[in-house]
């Protein structure tokens, strides 16, 4: 069997979150198997579709590395073909003209809603033979739907699920203006890309059942289809767009490596045993839709800065830098050439107990930047006795030829016996003069990262 997946993304905003966990379990899938990964852009909404956001999914998915095959298909240009699928089944007998106004489909939802039932157009137009068809009227096409029985999806994750087909209405493939609706347009698409496996959120269910019509009437082969649970915030509701976490922009935005997030959305709604951390090929070999769960899951950003403090620890320097430097780029500043050695040199303290990308840089504007401001609350520690040790430390330092931890250690507990006092009596001052700050990485690998003549020159600034 060829396996062929896609994902259909509507342009309509930012790649949502759950979205992107969707993109990876089709990608998997289609990976594990050999097979192909589409990308589709279902752009039909001409109003809210915008290029920004395309660009911004196309983007989205290459920074996590979920590349598609081939070129992007446009859903908006393959409306002439949506068209004749409408024509053949209105020839087949399976879908008819409604002039119902929005007046009457508004009075048919306020009656439902009066009655406490689901609104399910009334059919007034399927067998409209003593009807007559109002002058000037532009008419949506109806798909008919079947009104008796029971319809049945072997649904790969959610198992057998079985509805009543009198809660499906006819719905509408076709507006008054001619446009197709979504549920013909996916399902075309789909078929003329010979998709295999459907995989998307479980809000899609009735949807599923809606197409498995079309495809029946048209009598093409179905798809296998497979509906994820949704992803719900860390309150328990629904992820929406405008939920910090919701996007993939936020999380680019903090700091997050692209694998650390691919490692957990895998995660996020699968298992694999007991395992945490895959790897790219792991998560290709390993990845099944039997070890997809059928409850929503909870995102869990304090999960989420776990896994990627493990990614940011376990990689190697000199990569860790490439994405530090573009994270710099994100934020509209650079990092100097001429500071790289330096940088690179300093990672394997700078990013201890970091938990993003701007843990990282945070830290390490000291080194960044060639001249540093103390904040207020930083000056005020500055005391005299914090001075004098300051310039005691100066006194001594410019006495040592090549800086190291073991002489610097030596110097440090010598000011500490002989000013009375704690490391940090001696670690916090020095700190403040040379970071700018009180918090900061430990003195030794602060001192060490800077050359002999910058902490003179720092140290020397302050009176």
């Amino acid at each position: 069997m060829s396996f062929i997946c896609r994902f259909a993304p509507s342009p309509t905003g930012p790649l949502h979150i759950g979205g992107v966990r969707t993109a990876l379990f089709n990608w998997l899938l289609a990976k594990k198997h050999n097979g192909k990964f589409y990308l589709r852009i279902e752009d039909t909404d001409k109003e809210r579709s915008k290029e920004e956001f395309k660009k911004q999914i196309v983007e989205s998915l290459s920074w996590i590395g979920l590349n598609h095959d081939d070129k992007e298909f446009i859903q908006s240009k393959n409306i002439i073909k949506h068209k004749e699928v409408a024509e053949a089944l209105i020839k087949k007998g399976f879908a008819y003209e409604c002039y119902c106004s929005e007046e009457e489909i508004k009075k048919q939802k306020e009656k439902c809603k009066k009655q406490g039932i689901p609104y399910v157009y009334n059919r007034k137009w399927r067998d409209a033979k003593d009807l007559q068809i109002p002058k000037n009227v532009k008419p949506v096409l109806r798909f008919k739907s079947k009104i008796s029985g029971n319809s049945i999806i072997k649904d790969l994750v959610q198992g057998e699920i079985n509805i009543s087909n009198s809660i499906i209405e006819d719905f509408v493939i076709l507006r008054q203006d001619g446009s197709p609706t979504y549920q013909l347009s996916a399902t075309v698409d789909d078929h003329s890309m010979k998709v295999s496996h459907v995989i998307r959120g479980d809000d899609h269910k009735i949807n599923t059942f809606k197409q498995k019509q079309i495809y029946e009437a048209m009598e093409w082969d179905v798809p296998n289809f497979a509906h994820i649970p949704l992803i719900h915030s860390e309150k328990g509701s629904k992820l929406s767009k405008r939920d910090k976490s919701a996007t993939i922009d936020d999380y680019i935005k903090i700091g997050i490596l692209p694998d650390a997030l691919r490692n957990y959305l895998l995660r996020l709604g699968w298992a694999h045993k007991d395992k945490e951390i895959f790897t790219l090929d792991e998560s290709i070999k390993l990845f099944d839709l039997k070890g997809v769960g059928k409850s929503p899951s909870k995102l869990d950003m304090s999960r989420i800065l776990s896994i990627n403090e493990h990614y940011i620890k376990n990689l190697n320097e000199k990569i860790l830098f490439e994405f530090l430097k573009k994270y710099a780029q994100n934020h509209k500043e650079s990092i100097n050439l001429s500071k790289e050695t330096s940088i690179i040199k300093s990672l394997n303290f700078l990013k201890n107990k970091a938990k993003t990308l701007d843990d990282i840089y945070q830290n390490a504007k000291y080194i960044l930047k060639d001249e540093i401001k103390i904040a207020a609350e930083d000056i005020k520690l500055l005391d005299t006795n914090s001075k004098k040790i300051i310039n005691e430390f100066l006194h001594e330092f410019k006495k040592i030829n090549a800086p190291n931890k073991e002489n610097l250690e030596k110097l440090i507990n010598g000011l500490i016996v002989k000013n009375k006092t704690n490391f940090k009596g001696v670690g916090q001052p020095l700190r403040i003069a040379l970071v700018g700050s009180r918090f900061g990485p430990g003195i030794y690998n602060i001192i060490l990262s800077l050359t002999k003549d910058e902490v003179v020159k720092r140290i020397s600034k302050i009176n």
